[in-house]
């Protein structure tokens, strides 16, 4: 749609440049910020001419641009764009189910970013899902020229809140070698076939036997579990149903995703024993 009240629109290409002057907003894909009026918005910096690699095999793990869109992350996902992941990543092979849970047309899958469907913090963002089970870490900029790092899971706060101060901007994401070599399950439901997921329980289970699991989209804050091992499934149930923050909305009551995430977290745990049986 047309932004009336937008009268500039340029390009960062270095770090000085992303300092903004009132009323610029930051933007990458921008599918959301061009999907309906932005009245406190007068003008873009367009982020995607910063240079930034979409994706980096680092020694210590993945690291993946903000502005990576969710097409090129799929993509690289199954092997079609380099560089290569190792063999031994297995999350891999969860990205194209959590980028799936997105609704969207052709032309955003192609245009959103990673990054900021990360920054939009829905309650149903789909990268927040994986990267909540991935111990994923926001690498954030801040306008003293430094940088500081969050979960990505602490870094949403609420139904498109997050903690990301005035000047802020998110440079990447990343996610360690032992979490990206872990086995993950995600399973996602929803009230209708091509309705947003009204209840996300993703999970991975570690080389050591460690084992993390994450309730998203059903509640308005993601909620991380922890236990040394693969836990007890009554325990897991109980844990997954416990948050206060279960929402009522037009996709679903909140007793409805409370039990279902129940139902979901029975299938993920199943998911992550499979080498044991």
């Amino acid at each position: 749609m047309d932004i009336t009240t937008v009268t500039s629109y340029r390009f960062a290409r270095t770090r000085a440049d992303l300092a903004l002057t009132p009323g610029e907003k930051v933007l990458a894909g921008g599918t959301w910020l061009m999907s309906e009026p932005q009245p406190d918005v007068t003008g873009f910096v367009d982020i995607t001419r910063m240079g930034w690699p979409d994706v980096e095999i680092l020694p210590d793990g993945l690291r993946l641009a903000a502005t990576c869109t969710i097409a090129r992350f799929v993509a690289w996902s199954r092997g079609e764009v380099a560089p290569a992941a190792p063999d031994e990543w297995r999350a891999t092979a969860a990205i194209p189910d959590a980028a799936h849970a997105l609704l969207m047309s052709f032309k955003v899958w192609n245009t959103a970013t990673v990054g900021g469907n990360v920054c939009q913090s829905f309650t149903a963002a789909a990268m927040v899902s994986l990267l909540a089970a991935l111990d994923g870490v926001a690498v954030i900029w801040t306008p003293d020229g430094g940088e500081r790092r969050q979960l990505v899971a602490e870094f949403v706060t609420g139904q498109a809140a997050n903690t990301l101060q005035p000047g802020e901007v998110l440079r990447a994401l990343e996610v360690s070698a032992p979490a990206m070599r872990a086995r993950v399950s995600l399973h996602k439901m929803a009230l209708a076939e091509l309705g947003r997921s009204g209840i996300v329980v993703s999970g991975r289970r570690e080389e050591d036997g460690s084992t993390v699991v994450a309730v998203t989209a059903s509640t308005l804050t993601p909620h991380v579990f922890r236990y040394p091992g693969l836990p007890a499934l009554a325990q897991l149930q109980s844990d997954v149903t416990s948050p206060s923050d279960f929402f009522t909305d037009a996709l679903g009551e909140a007793d409805w995703r409370r039990a279902v995430t129940a139902v979901l977290a029975e299938r993920v745990r199943a998911d992550l024993a499979e080498e044991d049986a």
